[in-house]
C-alpha cells in the first residue's frame, strides 16, 4: 500500500495530480482545494497518500497534510460518502470549516459541496459529531490550540444565532462570536458579545 508520495509535481488535471517519482508517474485524486494549494510543475512536492484497491481499480487519493487525509478517512465511514463525494466536501469547505460544520450541526454549510443533499449532511453532522475532536489540527477556529470548536451555550449562542439573522454565515458568525468571548471573558453579555462579533466580521 502506498501511504506516502515525494517527488517532482509532473501535472495538474481536473481532479488530480501526476507526482513523478524516479521516473514513475503516480496519478493522485485530490480535493479542489489541495489542487490550489500545489507548487508549479516541476516542483518538488509530498503529498500523504490513501490507496484504495478493488477488483477493477487501484486509485491513490492525495493530500499536502495529515489533517485533510484523516478527514477524507472519517468522511468515507459515513454511510452514502464515497471516496468522490468526501472530496467534494473537501474542495468546498476546509479542515477547519468542516470541524466547525460538524460541531455546530451546521447541515447548511455541508451541503455546499457537490453530490451533498440536505440528508446526506444530516447524516454526516450526525455520524460524525463525536468522532471529530482529535483531527482538525490545522488553523483551528478555536485560536491555534489545536481542538475542534465545541458547541455554545447561553449568551454566546444567542449572540451566533443574532449574527446568522443579520445574513452571517453560521461558521463565521461562531468563529467572530468566540473570538469575542475569548476577549472579552467567559460571563460577557449578549450585546457586547453581538457588537465585538460585528466588529470583527467586519475587519
Amino acid at each position: 500500500m502506498i501511504a506516502k508520495l515525494s517527488g517532482v509535481l509532473d501535472s495538474v488535471e481536473a481532479d488530480a495530480c501526476v507526482v513523478d517519482v524516479g521516473g514513475v508517474g503516480y496519478l493522485a485524486y485530490c480535493s479542489g482545494r489541495t489542487l490550489g494549494r500545489l507548487p508549479a510543475p516541476g516542483q518538488a512536492v509530498s503529498l500523504a497518500v490513501i490507496t484504495h484497491v478493488r477488483e477493477d481499480h487501484i486509485h491513490l487519493y492525495g493530500f499536502l497534510d495529515a489533517a485533510d487525509r484523516d478527514w477524507f478517512r472519517l468522511l468515507t465511514t459515513v454511510q452514502g460518502v464515497g471516496s468522490r463525494v468526501a472530496l467534494a466536501v473537501q474542495s468546498a469547505l476546509t479542515a477547519q470549516e468542516l470541524a466547525a460544520a460538524i460541531a455546530l450541526q451546521d447541515k447548511a454549510a455541508l451541503a455546499r459541496a457537490d453530490g451533498v443533499g440536505p440528508k446526506l449532511a444530516a447524516r454526516i453532522v450526525n455520524e460524525l459529531k463525536d468522532k471529530v475532536g482529535g483531527i482538525a489540527t490545522v488553523a483551528p477556529l478555536d485560536g491555534g490550540r489545536g481542538t475542534a470548536p465545541a458547541a455554545l451555550g447561553g449568551a454566546a449562542e444567542d449572540a451566533v444565532s443574532a449574527l446568522v439573522n443579520l445574513g452571517y454565515r453560521r461558521i463565521d458568525a461562531f468563529g467572530a462570536v468566540t473570538g469575542a468571548q475569548r476577549r472579552l471573558g467567559a460571563d460577557a453579555p449578549i450585546e457586547a458579545l453581538i457588537r465585538a462579533g460585528l466588529a470583527e466580521l467586519a475587519s
